[in-house]
Formats: structure tokens, sequence, C-alpha cells
């Protein structure tokens, strides 16, 4: 039987249960995703590809092919966006920027160092998003960047978290497709402090400079994100949940929530109709935490799906932006964006063919028992056949194709790198 077949059978089944799958169809594929650059090289970035990543940051394994440079990670995500379905946005740290060789100071980054990202975005039809980089920086040594308790430390990162605010600006301004901007810092302290107050009030002092600093929120989208602990800042993190929450809802923006930056037993997937209701939206990086925040490649598992069914579930697809914050330099780095990024375009198109009017409706009548039955049956309807159906006509390879493709970019191009 063919494709067309197949999907329209799948088609009528779901009708069944008043899901309408090319709408399903549709809305995913003009929902954004950013899609992390930092996977392609490991955190390394063009400022100084020879130091050493910090921060609380841990990149593993050596897998050969890693980009070197700023033409071999464009190719090298140009060839996983054909792999691809959906919208793709790609998503940089500040330590990408493409200063034409000249050494710029972090505090002293602009649009212009940004221009060929722009370019190269526009012809190959993707949006950008921004992250500053509090972190690999002889400043951020000692492990506090805006809660510093040196003035002049403080002001340089300030001036930082200033400019990328700009530069997140053009992006958007110039793609036409609006720019996250994600603030996070790594400050914190390895053993237990004792003026936890003094950081964390310079901390909110800092960002009232920086967002005294006005910029144009069609185009910029501000983000908080928090974290429970990083390598070497175990027992108290400056920037926890409960300040970030706050912050976000003093400056109107929007709360980051990382699947791996919370307790084991806590899941996003619950704190997204939780914080909706207050704050203005929320950035997502999804992840895969194997024990602690490891950013493991994103598998198709139940939270990645329960994330994105509570999105349709509360209708918070215009308050909700999707990335993906995961990297693995142990397999093939393409492979890794390949297979993430086409595990969140599942688990959102998942979501998607939920029979939610029928689901909700059930649950306001007290219908519990038949609440469950549906949702058990419907894990076995014919996912996969419309799933194929949308890579087809995304134009990306369905099913495993992909992976030829990758096996073959990898002895071409991977394999001549040394």
């Amino acid at each position: 039987m063919t494709n067309e077949k197949l999907y329209e059978a799948a088609k009528e089944l779901y009708a069944s249960l008043g899901v309408d799958t090319d709408a399903a169809m549709e809305k995913v594929a003009k929902t954004p995703v950013g899609i992390q650059c930092w996977q392609g090289d490991d955190v390394t970035g063009f400022e100084n590809p020879d130091g050493e990543l910090s921060g609380g940051i841990q990149s593993t394994g050596n897998y050969p092919g890693k980009a070197r440079n700023i033409d071999e990670l464009r190719a090298d995500f140009e060839t996983a966006a054909k792999m691809i379905p959906g919208t793709k946005k790609f998503s940089l740290h500040a330590i990408y920027l493409d200063a034409g060789g000249k050494k710029v100071a972090r505090n002293e980054i602009a649009p212009e160092h940004f221009t060929s990202w722009v370019q190269w975005a526009k012809e190959n039809h993707f949006g950008l998003d921004f992250n500053p980089t509090f972190f690999s920086h002889p400043l951020a040594a000692d492990g506090f960047t805006l809660s510093h308790s040196d003035p002049s430390i403080r002001k340089f990162w300030i001036e930082h978290g200033i400019q990328s605010r700009k530069i997140c600006e053009s992006f958007g301004r110039a793609l036409g497709m609006p720019a996250t901007n994600n603030f996070w810092v790594p400050d914190g302290f390895k053993d237990t402090p004792v003026n936890r107050a003094a950081y964390r009030a310079r901390l909110a002092d800092s960002y009232d400079q920086i967002f005294a600093v006005p910029v144009d929120p069609r185009y910029d989208i501000d983000g908080m994100e928090s974290k429970v602990f990083g390598i070497g800042l175990e027992s108290c993190t400056i920037g926890s949940n409960e300040f970030y929450l706050g912050c976000a809802l003093k400056h109107n923006t929007c709360l980051t929530l990382d699947t791996g930056h919370f307790h084991p037993t806590e899941v996003v997937s619950d704190k997204l109709s939780a914080v909706l209701q207050f704050v203005k939206g929320v950035m997502l990086h999804v992840s895969r935490p194997v024990r602690w925040d490891s950013d493991h490649v994103v598998i198709l598992d139940d939270e990645t799906k329960a994330i994105t069914s509570e999105i349709v579930r509360g209708h918070y697809e215009d308050r909700v932006h999707i990335g993906l914050d995961f990297f693995d330099g142990s397999i093939n780095r393409i492979a890794c964006w390949a297979i993430g990024a086409r595990n969140m375009q599942k688990a959102m198109l998942w979501a998607a063919l939920e029979p939610v009017e029928l689901l909700q409706k059930l649950e306001a009548e007290g219908d519990y028992t038949s609440r469950l039955a549906y949702l058990e049956e419907i894990k076995t309807y014919p996912f996969n056949v419309v799933w194929d159906m949308y890579c087809e006509k995304q134009n990306v390879p369905v099913r495993d194709a992909w992976i030829a493709d990758m096996k073959a970019y990898e002895k071409k191009v991977l394999e001549e790198r040394k």
C-alpha cells in the first residue's frame, strides 16, 4: 500500500475522534524550533577556539568531524537541516561571532559582528536566536559575572547583556521573525555561602540596568533561565528558580524552563500551566537529563511528549518558544541535530493529533474512566503514518532514509577533518 493510501486510512481514523490530520501537520510545520549551534562544535565558538569551556558546562566525546570554523559549522547544519522538517531557527551564542578574525571584547559585540549570520540565515530560510555568553572568559574564571563583587567586572558583564539584546533585536528585524535572547549565568558557590543575599541583590541590580536599555519587543524576546546546580556550583546557584521567576515577572520577560535544570522528580510539563498564569511567556530548552543536566540528545520519551501536549491542551502555542539544548560529542554531530530535532517535531505532531476537545469534555463531565481509556487507545493510532506524510510534504527523508544521507556526508566530509 502506498504512503498516500496509508495516510488516507489514518486520516479517516483520526477524524473519527474529531482530529484533522492535515491541520495538525500545518500547525506543526509553522511552529519554529530553535536548534542550538553548539552541538556542531562542542560549545567551542570562534572567539577563542583554543580556550577552555567553563561555567560548570561539560562536553564529552571526541567523535571525528567536529566543526572547526564558521564555514564548516554552517555546512554541517545545512546538511542536518535537509533531514529536519518544519520551521527552523539557528540559536547562536555570543562566542559564535564573525568578526573577520579581529578580537572583539565581549562587552563590545554588536550587530555588525553577526551580519554574515543574518545573510546566511536569509539564504537558507532560517530564523536566528541569540544567547549572551557568560562563561569561558577570564572575567568569569572565579565563577561570578552579573553578581560579581568587583564593580568593574560586573559592569563588563552588564554591558555584554545590553549588547546581546541589541543583537537579538537586529536578528528579528532583519529576518522578519522574532528572535529569542536567553539569559543564563553560571554564578554560584561550590560550598555553602554565608551571604547569598548580597550576590542576589547584585544580580537583581544588574538585570535592572540591562533592561533599562530599551529594545523593540516585536523583534527581541528575552528569557530568564535558572538552574539547580552545575559542576563546581553544587551548593548555591545565585540565579535560582525562585529568583528568575521573580525577575521574569519584574521585567515582563519570558521564563526559560530547561528540562535538565530541576530536581529529578520535577517535570517541566507540570510547570507550564502554572507559570503561564503569571509570566509573559515561556522559553523551552528541551534536553534529556540523565541523572543530572547531562544534555543528552532529545528522544521521543514520555516527558517530551507531555511537554508538547501541555502546550496544545493549554492553547499556549503563541506563548511558548521551543528551543533545543543538548550537545554530544561522542557520536556523529549531524546525527545529533537530526535525531533531536526530528524527535522534537514528532512530539509536537503527537500533541497536535490528540483529540483534545474530546478529552477535555470527558474530564469536565467527570468521566475519568473514558478519559484514561481514550488516552491509552490513541497511543496505538497510526501516528507513524501521519509522521511519514508530514516528512514527505516537508521534502525531508521519510523514516530512516536520512541515516544513509548522514553516513554519506560523514564519509565524504567529516572523515576528512583531521
